[in-house]
């Protein structure tokens, strides 16, 4: 059985993901008796898209004094959201100024994203990450999706390794929230890439696409797929107002119906593929299905909005809690890993 972990995009609402983690850490801990047990230890695969694909990159960090082991507890990386967020998510002293949309730029600089992933992951490469695993981001010039793959990196050699921190930074590279990213391949190549959710923000699908063609050419029943939402409440437009949006008011809409369908659309189909042959317990997706009192736009970092978050994510646990038990049981006991090809 191989055991995947896939986690949404959604901006700071990445929180609702993290705090679910964080309880399923604690839950293994316990079924171990282990205080050092980590999320990374009982997955064999992992993917994740923007947030989560940053998510993804805090859990199979490498601890230089630890050999083998991940650097960051599943509270340590829930941290960077809330001890960063504010800063990540910065307007200009103009724009609030003016409060106003900037239409010609992005709305916000890069720099504290870029600063806040150097301290985090430094120098280490994708190469370098403890489990096989896969981010999502897009190529704007090359108009194809660009898949990051720690795995690959035997077939690719520096041609197909990064630096981690601009993984992260490609994959969040949100359009019309920050610029796009500039990338270069440790072989030195660019790539100009945007946030994978255009296309994959519930990279669910894509994980079972790897790994179904990894050695032993496994199928449905012989995967584990936990999938991660970060919240089913998207918002709607009314008809009266959008009937006669044109090209600037359909920008924002667009991008938030492109995410939130792709998800939907993934979650649909991999439903209906697991179960096609009675193997339907192999495939579990958690998310909350409203967002209570949290605001649904992904840059919303004021203290209010971050603790809504905070205790959606905690209550989101102890709603799925007997879930998250079965979940434990599933990939404790088949805690060896499989060897990925």
């Amino acid at each position: 059985m191989k055991k995947i972990l896939s986690i949404d995009g959604g901006g700071i609402r990445g929180l609702i993901p993290g705090q679910v983690l964080v309880a399923l850490e604690k839950k293994l801990q316990i079924k171990t008796g282990n205080s050092d047990a980590r999320i990374a230890d009982y997955f064999d695969f992992f993917a994740g898209t923007s947030t989560g694909g940053i998510l993804t990159c805090l859990f199979l960090c490498p601890d230089p004094l630890v050999p083998g082991k991940p650097k960051f507890s599943a509270q340590e990386a829930v941290d960077l959201y809330k001890d960063y967020g504010d800063d990540i998510f910065s307007l200009s002293f103009w724009i609030r100024l003016l409060n106003k949309q900037p239409i010609f730029n992005s709305k916000y600089s890069a720099k504290a994203l870029e600063t806040t992933l150097k301290n985090y992951f430094g120098d280490v490469r994708l190469s370098e990450l403890l489990k096989p695993c896969l981010v999502t981001a897009y190529d704007i010039q090359e108009r194809k999706t660009h898949f990051f793959t720690q795995h690959d990196y035997q077939k690719k050699g520096e041609g197909g390794d990064f630096y981690v921190r601009d993984v992260c930074r490609a994959t969040s590279a949100a359009p019309t929230y920050f610029q796009t990213a500039l990338v270069k391949s440790i072989s030195g190549i660019s790539y100009p890439l945007i946030d994978g959710g255009i296309y994959a923000n519930n990279p669910s699908l894509c994980a079972y696409s790897e790994v179904r063609n990894s050695k032993g050419d496994p199928s449905a029943k012989n995967m584990f797929i936990v999938s991660l939402g970060t919240g089913g409440e998207n918002k709607s437009y009314n008809y009266h107002s959008a009937r006669n949006w044109g090209a600037l008011g359909w920008i924002k809409p667009s991008i938030d119906i492109m995410m939130s369908g792709a998800a939907e659309t993934t979650n649909y189909h991999l439903l209906k593929m697991f179960s096609a042959n009675g193997n339907e317990d192999n495939y579990r997706r958690i998310q909350p299905s409203h967002l209570r009192n949290a605001d649904p736009e992904m840059d919303n970092v004021s203290p209010y909005n971050i603790q809504a978050l905070i205790e959606l994510g905690i209550k989101t646990a102890e709603d799925y809690s007997d879930e998250l038990d079965k979940i434990v049981e599933r990939i404790w006991q088949d805690k060896d890993a499989v060897e990925f090809d």
